[in-house]
This record gives C-alpha cells, sequence and structure tokens, in this order.
C-alpha cells in the first residue's frame, strides 16, 4: 500500500491550522470567558461576603442598641416608679400634715370658744354672785357687801405676813406715785378712811393712796403700787367654777387637746389677800 505523503503533510498541516483556528477562535474566547466568569462569582462572592459582614454588623449594632434601650427603659421605669411612690409619700405627708393642721387649727378654735364662753359665764356669773350676795347681806345683816369686803380687806391688810408687807413696802418706796385703791364699786369716805388707816398702821407712814372705781375690776378691792398689787376677791370660787365648765366641755369634745393640766376642781379655795409681783 502507498503512502501519499503529500496528502499526509497537507493533512498534518490542515489539522495544525484547525486546531490553531480552534485555540484561537474558540478555546481562548471560551476560557476568556470562563475566567471572566469565575471573576465575576468570586466578586459577586466577596461582595456577598462584605453584605454579609456589614449585615452581621448592623444586626450586632441593632442588638446593641436594643438592649442599651431596654437598660434605658428599666432605669427610666424604675427611676418614675421610685419618684412617683417619693411624690406619693410626699403627697400623703402634706396631706396628713394639712389635717393635722385643720385639726389643730380646729381645736384651737375649740378652745378660743370654749375661753370665751367661760370667760361670758365667769362674768355673768360674777355679777350675779355680786348682787345675789349685796342682797342677802343687805336683808340678813343690814350692812351692804360693799362694806363687809372692805372691813375684810382692811383686816387682811393687817393681818399681812413680813415677806408680802416687804414686797408692797419696796413697791412704795420705788414709786413718786400714789397708790391706787380699785374697787368694782364707789366706796363710802368711812370705808376709805379705815383702809387709809390700815395702810399708814401696817407700813408705820402715812401712805398715798388715790381710790378709783372700775367696772371691769373683779369683784373685790385691790391695791396696786409700782406693778405689786394686793386684793382680796370672790374671783377664786368664780375661776374654780369656770374650771369646772371647761373639764365638762373637754370631756364632750374629746378632739380638743387634754394634755394642758387642769387645776383640781374639787379644790374650793378661800378668798385671800395675797402680795403679787407684776410687770411694771
Amino acid at each position: 500500500m502507498l503512502i501519499d505523503w503529500f496528502t499526509v503533510a497537507a493533512q498534518i498541516v490542515n489539522f495544525l491550522i484547525l486546531v490553531w483556528l480552534l485555540k484561537h477562535f474558540l478555546y481562548k474566547p471560551i476560557l476568556n470567558a470562563i475566567d471572566a466568569r469565575e471573576k465575576k462569582i468570586a466578586a459577586e462572592l466577596a461582595d456577598a461576603d462584605a453584605k454579609k459582614a456589614e449585615a452581621e454588623k448592623e444586626r450586632a449594632d441593632f442588638e446593641g442598641k436594643n438592649k442599651t434601650f431596654d437598660q434605658q427603659r428599666t432605669a427610666m421605669l424604675g427611676k418614675a416608679t421610685d419618684e412617683a411612690k417619693a411624690e406619693h409619700d410626699r403627697l400623703f405627708d402634706q396631706a396628713k400634715k394639712d389635717a393635722e393642721e385643720v385639726r389643730t387649727k380646729q381645736a384651737d378654735a375649740l378652745r378660743g370658744d370654749q375661753s370665751r364662753l367661760g370667760k361670758k359665764i365667769t362674768l355673768l356669773a360674777e355679777k350675779e354672785v355680786f348682787a345675789i350676795a349685796r342682797k342677802t347681806l343687805a336683808d340678813l345683816a343690814t350692812v351692804s357687801l360693799e362694806e363687809r369686803i372692805g372691813e375684810v380687806f382692811t383686816r387682811r391688810l393687817r393681818e399681812l405676813d413680813s415677806k408680802a408687807k416687804g414686797v408692797l413696802v419696796d413697791a412704795l418706796k420705788n414709786t413718786s406715785q400714789p397708790a391706787v385703791v380699785r374697787s368694782a364699786f364707789v366706796l363710802p369716805d368711812e370705808q376709805r378712811a379705815a383702809i387709809q388707816n390700815a395702810l399708814n398702821e401696817t407700813f408705820s407712814a402715812a401712805v398715798q393712796i388715790q381710790f378709783e372705781d372700775s367696772q371691769d375690776s373683779i369683784c373685790g378691792i385691790e391695791l396696786a403700787a409700782s406693778g405689786q398689787k394686793l386684793a382680796w376677791t370672790i374671783s377664786s370660787y368664780l375661776t374654780d367654777l369656770s374650771t369646772k365648765l371647761s373639764n365638762l366641755v373637754d370631756a364632750e369634745s374629746p378632739a380638743v387637746d387634754k394634755t394642758t393640766a387642769k387645776p383640781d376642781a374639787t379644790r374650793v379655795p378661800e378668798p385671800k389677800v395675797a402680795a403679787l409681783a407684776g410687770a411694771k
């Protein structure tokens, strides 16, 4: 069998040309396309990874912010709760204080009313007792109440103890004004003379006195000199009556503060003469 070397050579050349053409026009574009595709896929994967990382970062930031918000919300809620409780306690204490002030004012007003009522009763009782005693003495003993009060005053004046006498002596020495003898009625001349004599004898000196009468004075006679007083009255009985009435009102009014000590209502003091220290 004869081999046509020309034909073999031509076929080899054709094959090489075909390979070159395939490589140049087919394989290379395909390889370039594959390479570009791979680069594109790699870029897309890298971009996806970057976006994923950014998303993770954003998610972490969101979770952190959400956690911070929750903490702030809890703190603000706790603060608001504490402030609300503090305000509640303040308002409660203020309401309690206001109620206590109202109760105190009511108690003070009640005590004021009680005091005013007691004074009115005392004045009324004083006038009534004065009138009854005057009429009783006039009817039974044929002597006026004024005369009897004057007699008791002069007798008690002579019976002064040394301490009370010393106080009055100092008071009379420390003033250039005459001593004042004050009564709720006009003293007759005989009683004025008796009182003047009793004062002169008691203090062993001529005592200058001035007689005054005042409807506002208590039932009795008082001697005033340089802020000191010497008196004989029946006001102790009226004071005792006022105390009993006050205790009775207190018993019917439990809201009134009863911590202030009250005089013993069961003891009836005797009318007495006493030297009382007073402000000049």
